[in-house]
């Protein structure tokens, strides 16, 4: 199948051919209908399994009829170009390599697997380059797949391991969105790596956008993608302060409107981190009340209203911990 899959998959004879079954296989229907009423006199009717949704049961079932008469699978040829590319869009690679074994080539389709690999690993260097004679996206994969794994047991190692295939540069940018865009890396691997390249981790920071977000939320956001350490330490120092500086960039109005200043901010964060493991936390018995939040953020944070600073206190009350 491979490419066919992005162009008509019928000449004009064959199009012509089906359209005639198909006014057949209606035909036909209508007939059966019409005994099933009579002889039911108006009970319940089987219908068609709604697979198609947009093309009508008609083709499934046209296409299905074919299928059981010559004891094979659908052709996807038969179908849509686009609902073929909609259907397998779901395969991962196990599933894709499975369905291979259905329908001749889909397992070395090069436009199924370029699409898995940018769905799972969304910026890599190799995607911008001109992409030399014989490259195949099923082998970039398995190598993506392969650094990956190396890099869960050590990150040096799996980020040497991608520079060796030509998957990423050694520059702070390109390593900063491949890990921003990327779901597959060990978060106690990542920290370690951040923690050591700072130069990452500033690019890291500028990749993240909180415009008008809630200062708790765009917290959590932050930490989504850069995960907190276990202990308070010079590490996460240097995350909140960094975080409080894009923060307070991203959002100049509001730091207007407010008075905030990153130094505000970074002691609002410490106040939201240890909030939430005040109130999260089950050996804590004796939670934090919203008047103490406010009176003890407000001696830090002299410039800061209570209302903004109850705001806060609600969400995590809500919401929960911003480091979870």
């Amino acid at each position: 199948m491979g490419q066919a899959l992005w162009r008509l998959p019928l000449d004009a004879g064959q199009q012509q051919q089906l359209q005639e079954e198909l006014v057949d296989h209606l035909a036909d229907r209508e007939q059966q209908r019409a005994g099933e009423q009579a002889t039911r006199e108006g009970g319940p009717q089987s219908r068609p399994p709604q697979h198609c949704h947009g093309l009508g049961t008609d083709i499934y079932q046209l296409l299905r009829r074919g299928g059981r008469a010559q004891h094979r699978f659908i052709d996807l040829e038969m179908l849509p170009p686009e609902l073929s590319i909609t259907i397998l869009s779901y395969l991962n690679a196990t599933d894709l390599c499975l369905a291979g074994c259905v329908w001749q080539d889909l397992g070395h389709d090069e436009y199924l697997w370029q699409g898995l690999c940018k769905s799972t690993w969304g910026h890599c260097s190799i995607y911008n380059r001109r992409l030399p004679s014989g490259f195949s996206y099923r082998r970039l994969y398995l190598q993506l797949d392969e650094g990956s794994l190396t890099f869960n047991g050590n990150a040096h190692e799996g980020i040497s391991y991608f520079m060796s295939k030509g998957i990423l540069v050694d520059h702070p940018m390109e390593l900063a969105k491949f890990i921003f865009y990327t779901r597959r890396l060990n978060c106690k691997m990542l920290r370690m790596y951040l923690d050591e390249r700072r130069d990452v981790l500033d690019e890291l920071v500028t990749l993240h956008n909180f415009s008008n977000q809630f200062l708790p939320n765009a917290l959590r956001g932050f930490f989504r993608h850069i995960h907190a350490p276990e202990e308070r330490g010079e590490y996460l120092e240097t995350l909140i302060i960094k975080f409080s500086q894009r923060f307070c960039t991203c959002n100049p109005a509001l730091v207007r409107e407010l008075g905030l200043s990153p130094d505000a901010v970074y002691v609002l964060c410490y106040s939201l981190i240890l909030l939430s493991i005040d109130l999260t936390s089950p050996h804590v018995k004796n939670k934090m009340s919203k008047r103490e939040f406010i009176r003890n953020t407000r001696r830090a944070a002299h410039n800061v209203s209570d209302d903004f600073v109850g705001h806060l206190y609600d969400n995590i009350y809500l919401i929960g911990h911003v480091a979870a």
